[in-house]
């Protein structure tokens, strides 16, 4: 029987979701085109631009300074990523509050890089610079040239590309070393997904049953009891498992005492809790009782219950705001697009050569196979509730807003070794956030953090 999985991460394409987790990154420098470079490129200068004439400063975190702008113009990137994307932001004053704690935890963790040692090389930046130039399908100069126009400052920008890069790294290090996946960690998830599906290993058990007649004696029952610990003894030093069932056996003796396959929920749970963590081959370690007498039981076949995950293929067209074009305008252009490939009049792959602001758009847009989790959680929304063939509505998303087409869909089986990394890639996942905020924690208690002037408007 099949399990589908809720989720199995991969290395997630250009238009998906940036992993909060180091090891599900579609690479570091992803997550930093969309951090820094994906909000401040679509951002119109008046959106960045300070609140008030005179700076001041919030905070001081160990030698470093928060200062009140700094605050403003992450605020005014929040309500702008919150009206692209209609997320939800809290009150002002709890969003205020939030804000300056994340920065001042960002120059915690970055006091603390630099003082364990994290280095980021010039070629680094080059490289973090050209990639977000590259999804952006700009160039270079280009870059510079539209941070100008949108009165971002090119020389911050790369220090804030430094910074992200130094962060990255740090936090990767410090909270991949707290978390801790056990194989009985694995096990048990493993187990839990079966378990919500309904799906149930398959055991094929060999049995030595030493029958226990209904009103026996004690005696008979003790005696009964030392014929079959015997037999279990006599496995342990080498003896064969079929001779035995031959020799000792009042249960069936054909093929090893095989009770055949049969599914878990199809043995009695005495034995199920018996055999769960044996390997095929291996014998109980205790001899079990049960109404019918007492019992050796080996595994003799094993199979576990499939696991898969559903994917997708998809393509898409990527469009995103900017000075001179504005979101409403994006949506406008999307659904001309649609309703021209659904009269036939154009073909969705032209469009997205010519069009897509996206890297697959060298090839039509294609995004290739993918399984949830891949992607921003509005655009998967979406995706799942197409059939094979059909066009979405405009969809906005933190990249921008796309048009998309589901082309295929599949059920992919995984081997063991696709199981467990799934099931440890969970884990981590459920994880990660706990190790974060310990970590943060313990560091903002280490540092020297002086509040001044509350943040103002």
């Amino acid at each position: 029987m099949t399990v589908l999985l809720p989720f199995l991460r991969r290395h997630a394409p250009l238009t998906g979701r940036v992993p909060a987790t180091p090891w599900r990154r579609l690479g570091r420098l992803a997550g930093l085109a969309l951090v820094l470079g994906g909000a401040a490129l679509a951002a119109p200068p008046d959106a960045l631009a300070q609140r008030r004439g005179g700076d001041y400063i919030v905070a001081v975190v160990n030698q470093e300074l928060v200062t009140n702008n700094e605050v403003q113009q992450r605020i005014a990137r929040a309500e702008q990523e919150a009206e692209r994307t209609s997320a939800r932001l809290p009150a002002r004053s709890d969003l205020q509050q939030q804000i300056l704690d994340q920065l001042i935890d960002e120059r915690t963790q970055l006091s603390y890089a630099r003082d364990t040692g994290v280095k980021v090389e010039e070629a680094e930046v080059d490289r973090g610079l050209a990639s977000i130039a590259s999804q952006n399908q700009l160039t270079l100069a280009q870059l510079r040239e539209r941070l100008q126009n949108e009165g971002l400052d090119y020389f911050r920008f790369r220090s804030n590309l430094r910074d992200q890069i130094a962060l990255d790294r740090v936090r990767e290090r410090e909270v991949q070393a707290r978390i801790r996946i056990t194989d009985t960690d694995i096990e048990n998830w493993l187990a839990e997904q079966r378990q919500r599906s309904g799906a149930a290993t398959e055991y094929n058990l060999g049995q030595i049953l030493i029958a226990v007649p209904e009103n026996a004696t004690p005696a008979q029952v003790a005696e009964r009891r030392a014929r079959a610990v015997q037999a279990l003894q006599r496995l342990r030093a080498g003896e064969s498992f079929g001779a035995l069932v031959r020799e000792l056996s009042d249960g069936p003796k054909e093929r090893d005492g095989s009770l055949g396959l049969r599914r878990a929920d199809k043995l009695p749970d005495l034995f199920v809790d018996a055999v769960r963590p044996l390997r095929t081959g291996e014998v109980a370690p205790q001899v079990l009782r049960s109404g019918a007498g007492f019992h050796v039981l080996k595994v003799i076949e094993r199979l576990e219950a499939a696991l898969s995950v559903q994917q997708h293929r998809a393509r898409h067209i990527l469009l995103r705001p900017g000075p001179q074009l504005s979101e409403a305008a994006i949506v406008s252009r999307l659904q001309d697009y649609r309703r021209r490939i659904t009269a036939g009049t154009a073909r969705f792959d032209d469009l997205a050569r010519r069009n897509s602001e996206d890297g697959s758009a060298a090839s039509g847009g294609d995004l290739g196979w993918a399984g949830p989790g891949q992607f921003v959680p509005e655009f998967q929304r979406v995706l799942e509730q197409l059939n094979p063939g059909d066009l979405s509505e405009p969809v906005v998303s933190r990249f921008g807003v796309h048009l998309i087409q589901l082309m295929e869909r599949r059920e992919v089986r995984l081997d063991v070794r696709e199981q467990r990394e799934a099931a440890r890639n969970a884990l981590r996942e459920q994880k990660y956030e706990e190790a974060y905020l310990e970590w943060a924690r313990e560091l903002r208690a280490r540092a020297y953090v002086e509040l001044r002037e509350q943040p103002g408007q």
